[in-house]
């Protein structure tokens, strides 16, 4: 008898602290931080395609290509991490109507160019060597961490302005948080079009533009639930 009054008695307490915890006053808001960054980075992703009816010599043409394209970035002094192989495929195509098999082979390959000033140089170069497809272009930044960071801050200041901005008419204050949820997405860079300079033309000095650069933007979304004082 004795243990089930403990029990009981525990019960009660443990369901009276609950109601007490649910019964604090508090508001709850959201905040968003936003950091707007100038890209100083770029990933390049290139591939060389060949066609031919012979799958041995169209392999080896594609293999040629690659290799001419891979001394090009050698002699770019680009650091043998900042680039890899993505992918490699010789794949058999079939003409219905000449009745006739034919091959295509590829390389694609991905490039980490950390120095902008280089793209020029760099893509006329894959260009001259063999690439005849550039499949993607993203402009990145290599400080993303310290950023992210910064947006995060900015997240939680907007959060506690907003708090303070619904209590200033209650004349009341917000005392310490209760609960924080980061609700930030992961952050993919976008494709992105950006300004760069290329050569001059022959027939003028002027250089033209090709690309747009723009900036980055890095977004932090937090829930904080602050106490009413």
């Amino acid at each position: 008898m004795k243990k089930a009054l403990f029990i009981l008695s525990v019960l009660l307490v443990t369901m009276s602290y609950g109601q007490e915890i649910k019964q604090v006053p508090q508001i709850s808001v959201s905040g968003e931080g936003k950091v707007k960054v100038v890209p100083d980075q770029a990933t390049i992703v290139v591939t060389v395609e060949t066609k031919g009816n012979v799958a041995k010599e169209v392999k080896k043409d594609n293999d040629q290509q690659m290799e001419a394209v891979l001394k090009m970035i050698k002699k770019m002094n680009l650091p043998p991490s900042d680039y890899k192989t993505q992918r490699v495929s010789l794949n058999p195509q079939y003409d219905y109507l000449k009745k006739k098999h034919s091959y295509n082979a590829t390389q694609t390959l991905e490039i980490l160019l950390r120095d902008l000033s280089k793209y020029d140089e760099l893509m006329e170069g894959l260009v001259d060597q063999g690439i005849n497809r550039i499949d993607n272009v993203v402009f990145q930044s290599s400080k993303l961490s310290q950023y992210q960071s910064e947006a995060r801050k900015l997240a939680m200041k907007d959060a506690k302005l907003k708090a303070e901005d619904y209590v200033s008419v209650l004349n009341q204050k917000i005392g310490r948080a209760m609960t924080i949820s980061d609700n930030s997405q992961v952050y993919h860079p976008q494709p992105i079009y950006a300004t760069m300079k290329t050569m001059a033309l022959e027939e003028s000095v002027m250089p033209r533009e090709t690309l747009a650069v723009g900036e980055i933007n890095i977004t932090a979304n937090v829930s904080v639930s602050f106490i009413l004082e």
